[in-house]
């Protein structure tokens, strides 16, 4: 059977030098002993009052010969009292207590901080407290501390700084790319590059980027890129999009970041080119100010629905704060009450190539619902879009009150089937029978109102108001009583 060896543990150092260096020091000798080994010594009797003070001349400032004659409890700050009092209990004959860091109130402002540890020579006698200056390892922390949040404070502006970088470069409406100076290959595409070039963001990164241009320009490319790399400066050149979607002109500059150097490519199209629903065609329309600024919301979409322009009007029908915030989002986020009225919506446009007064809501990004009114027209050119005019509606008590609006006769009824949803044609086709039937009884009635409300089955006050509301009859002022 194999026995394990116990591992030895460390002998506690002898004391037996200890007598001896007391017996060579005289009370004089023992006193400087003290006085070196600590900054700050104090003797403190029985009852915890200072009888004795002595310090390094770092101290004089501190007024520490006012302690004398106080209780050592007295002269801390309010937290460190539980320290010392445990200090003075723990204090007894041939052990040194363990160290405690306390704070004394300072007159220059700021605490002063004191670590102590404590022995008591005799059984009776007073108790002597040895203490080291704190005071280089505060400010120390002080500083530390400073510099944790000066970097707290930079990070927070870096981050914001990326952010504004992040939202400008996909609301960008000039097509964009990043491009690593020594592979060529994309490192980040905005959005508005992905509709130019025919690609989504994620299969336009990692690509040689002369791969997205028609062979015929790659001496082109190639030329600029062997410039940038060797000068940091290159010519714009022009250069021919796959798939035959026009040239571009490419303006690229060189910056260095991250231990690297990368290139911006600006890919500027000609007008009516490959795209010529991007940010710079609508803006060389003379008429783009004035859609701009029409009060009635206007839309431009893809054949896929998603949103290219909108202008101010919408926006603020959409509850949204700027332009792209809507930009390549599908428009059913925002018009329609939900799916099948949005499908009717577009099925009836692809039908007939232009939809007149659809009757719908807009949501805004709020929870806010506004009653509009959409007509919209499909474009059959290259590449297809959709217009979308909005139209914002009165609350439909005004509507019928104020104006006296009528409902809709059986003819325009039928008109509207494949144009409106079926929701909105019950309800204009409710309002066309409650007329009718009111105009009937009154008839039969030879106009006597409570015959006619009691044949209808409604109130008289019910009554008066579908007859303000249908604009039926001369109601004065005191029929609603």
């Amino acid at each position: 059977m194999l026995v394990t060896p116990r591992p030895r543990t460390a002998e506690p150092a002898s004391n037996e030098a200890l007598p001896k260096v007391a017996a060579l020091l005289g009370g004089n000798a023992a006193g400087l002993a003290v006085t070196a080994a600590s900054d700050l010594s104090l003797i403190v009797d029985a009852d915890g009052v200072i009888r004795g003070a002595t310090g390094a001349a770092e101290f004089a400032e501190e007024k520490i010969g006012g302690w004398l004659g106080r209780r050592l409890v007295d002269t801390v700050t309010i937290e460190s009292r539980t320290k010392v009092d445990e200090l003075l209990r723990d204090a007894g004959p041939g052990a040194v207590t363990r160290w405690r860091q306390v704070n004394h109130p300072s007159p220059t402002g700021i605490d002063l901080p004191i670590r102590y540890a404590a022995l008591r020579p005799e059984a009776d006698g007073p108790i002597l407290v040895l203490g080291r200056d704190m005071r280089t390892v505060a400010a120390l922390q002080r500083r530390l501390a400073d510099t944790q949040q000066t970097l707290e404070r930079d990070y927070d502006r870096l981050r914001a700084a990326e952010t504004r970088y992040r939202l400008l470069f996909q609301i960008c409406g000039e097509a964009v790319l990043v491009v690593d100076s020594t592979t060529r290959r994309v490192i980040e595409a905005n959005p508005s590059a992905a509709r130019l070039l025919g690609r989504a963001v994620r299969r336009l990164i990692g690509v040689d980027v002369v791969e997205l241009f028609d062979p015929a320009s790659l001496r082109t490319l190639e030329a600029q890129h062997g410039s940038l790399r060797a000068t940091g400066q290159a010519a714009d050149i022009r250069a021919a999009l796959l798939q035959g979607r026009g040239e571009v002109t490419i303006s690229a500059s060189l910056f260095r970041g991250e231990g690297g150097t990368s290139a911006i490519l600006r890919l500027i199209p000609e007008q009516g080119a490959s795209d010529g629903l991007n940010q710079e065609n609508s803006a060389a329309l003379p008429t783009r100010a004035l859609i701009e600024a029409m009060p009635e919301g206007f839309v431009i979409t893809d054949s896929g629905h998603k949103v290219v322009w909108a202008n101010a009007a919408f926006l603020e029908l959409a509850q949204l704060a700027a332009e792209g915030q809507a930009r390549g989002r599908p428009i059913e986020e925002w018009l329609a009450r939900d799916e099948t009225e949005a499908r009717t919506l577009f099925a009836t446009l692809q039908d007939h190539g232009s939809v007149r007064r659809f009757a719908t809501v807009v949501r805004g990004a709020y929870g806010g619902m506004e009653d509009v009114e959409v007509a919209a027209v499909a474009s059959a050119g290259s590449p297809a879009c959709i217009g979308l005019s909005i139209r914002a509606l009165p609350p439909r008590s005004a509507l019928n009150v104020g104006t006296r609006a009528e409902p809709r006769s059986v003819e325009q009824m039928a008109e509207l089937v494949g144009r409106v949803s079926m929701k909105t044609l019950v309800r204009e086709t409710t309002d066309l029978i409650e007329k009718l039937c009111i105009e009937a009884a009154l008839r039969i009635t030879r106009d006597n109102r409570a015959s006619a409300a009691e044949m209808l089955g409604l109130s008289r006050q019910g009554l008066y108001a579908k007859m303000r509301r249908y604009g039926v009859g001369d109601l004065d002022a005191g029929d609603d009583v």
